[in-house]
């Protein structure tokens, strides 16, 4: 009997200084994850991160997974981390099969990858025995809201067979409005205000249909690459499922770190 797993979660992962920095509240949220957040140990983690878009998408297959260090200018200890899980080659061809039999016709396999910090980083503080195999799943950020929602409503099967599916992102991404400085910008709140009414009310075709509905969309989310992982776990869990917001902290001014629980229990 495979481990079912009831929850999808959407995971805000900042700054890459994350990984090191202690004054981060968020660090503390991710290092408490098996025991505060979710016990259960998933028998792989696929996880979908703002870092990886692609025109189609794409899976990454790999016997061990190599930690990619995709972020500059940052203190040298960054770069000597290493997050070495295991890759997940047989999740990643399920996973292409799920979206081809959902309608998604062209789905590439990257042979070479490993994880980038949007996965790594977090996962570094959830499950730092690095022994959970795990594969990705790139965003398309030239798509929308709706089609990372079916993205994700095609992969609900994943759940019942182990799976836990990771959004990583962040949700409120404008890295060129960010500042020193006290409170949180108006422009900022509100729209992350808004994502928490619209998510814990249920109103997840707002949410799909962001650009219209919410405050300042386009201020809060310039690119909406680390928005769309979002639409994924939102997808998988189903337009039932029920939003919870399980963490909430704020740095420079305007980058949230609002992260989602979604449970599917019905």
């Amino acid at each position: 009997m495979a481990l079912t797993m009831k929850d999808t979660f959407y995971i805000s992962h900042g700054a890459p200084t994350l990984a090191v920095d202690e004054s981060i509240p968020a660090r503390h949220f991710l290092q408490s994850w098996k025991d505060e957040v979710f016990p259960q140990k998933p028998k792989a983690i696929l996880v979908i991160s703002g870092h990886w878009d692609t025109s189609f998408p794409a899976v990454n297959i790999v016997h061990r997974n190599d930690t990619i260090y995709d972020f500059y200018g940052f203190p040298d200890p960054m770069y000597k981390l290493k997050y070495p899980a295991p890759g997940a080659p047989e999740l990643a061809l399920r996973v292409k099969e799920l979206l081809m039999a959902s309608g998604f016709k062209r789905v590439d396999e990257d042979r070479e990858r490993g994880l980038d910090h949007g996965a790594w980083v977090p996962l570094m503080l959830m499950y730092p025995e690095a022994d959970i195999p795990v594969c990705q799943l790139s965003v398309q950020s030239k798509r929308n809201g709706n089609y990372h929602y079916n993205l994700g409503k095609a992969l609900a099967p994943l759940k019942d067979e182990g799976v836990l599916i990771l959004g990583s992102g962040s949700a409120t991404h404008n890295l060129r409005a960010l500042r020193m400085v006290d409170g949180i910008v108006p422009w900022a709140l509100e729209f992350d205000t808004w994502l928490k009414d619209a998510l814990l009310q249920g109103r997840y075709e707002d949410v799909n249909h962001y650009q219209e509905k919410a405050p300042h969309a386009k201020m809060a989310h310039p690119w909406p690459d680390h928005f769309y992982p979002l639409h994924v776990a939102m997808g998988a869990a189903g337009e039932n499922a029920k939003a919870k917001l399980i963490h909430h902290s704020w740095q420079l001014g305007a980058l949230s770190y609002a992260s989602y629980q979604f449970n599917s229990a019905s």
